[in-house]
């Protein structure tokens, strides 16, 4: 009755200081099969709910020592209510959405190229000097927990109810990156959904 057809959906993310052009964090993340699949079948039958919103960041999937050892927690990525483990922030990346502020720096894009099985989703994200409000002046802070030192993020679908609590599509989790005043940061996260 069905049709076999195997897929594949891997995602990657890349956070980079556009100020000084430095690396912060290079690598890839989980996905949430469950909700990312409801997505993919809500967009193909042309129904609401289903396309990426939002880009979520949360300081609560990782924990440092008094010796500086990092202890990380598994992502998040089982069950229709999976959730970062500590949401403190979040942006609208879809730039067809009223509510995206700044369509020029935060936007989705596709890629594909012919002949090839799969399709590139890719997010960008700019976190501008002066986001989020109650940052840090400089990126100096000794307290690795704070607000606005992200240790997670993850892709959020479009949920009507409203903004930041949308179905969580994927999970990152990585050592602890401080958002200050004095740096813009640029998160490119990319999905790649393949079908063989």
């Amino acid at each position: 009755m069905f049709e076999n057809m195997d897929s594949y959906i891997a995602g990657h993310v890349v956070i980079k200081d556009r100020i000084t052009g430095e690396i912060l964090v290079d690598r890839s993340n989980s996905i949430n099969y469950e909700n990312f699949s409801i997505s993919l079948a809500q967009t193909l039958a042309n129904r609401p709910d289903s396309w990426i919103q939002e880009m979520a960041f949360g300081n609560g999937a990782a924990t440092v020592s008094g010796t500086g050892t990092i202890t990380y927690l598994p992502p998040n990525v089982v069950g229709t209510s999976a959730q970062l483990y500590n949401q403190t922030y979040y942006k609208v990346v879809d730039d067809l959405s009223p509510y995206n502020t700044d369509p020029t720096d935060n936007y989705i894009s596709t890629s594909h190229t012919s002949g090839l099985t799969y399709s590139d989703i890719i997010v960008t994200c700019n976190l501008g000097l002066g986001e989020p409000a109650g940052q840090d002046a400089f990126d100096t802070a000794t307290l690795l927990s704070g607000t606005y030192v992200f240790n997670e993020l993850g892709l959020r679908a479009y949920d009507p109810n409203g903004e930041g609590i949308g179905r969580l599509l994927t999970h990152v989790i990585f050592s602890p990156v401080q958002k200050s005043l004095n740096r813009l940061l640029e998160i490119v996260y990319t999905i790649r959904i393949q079908t063989v």
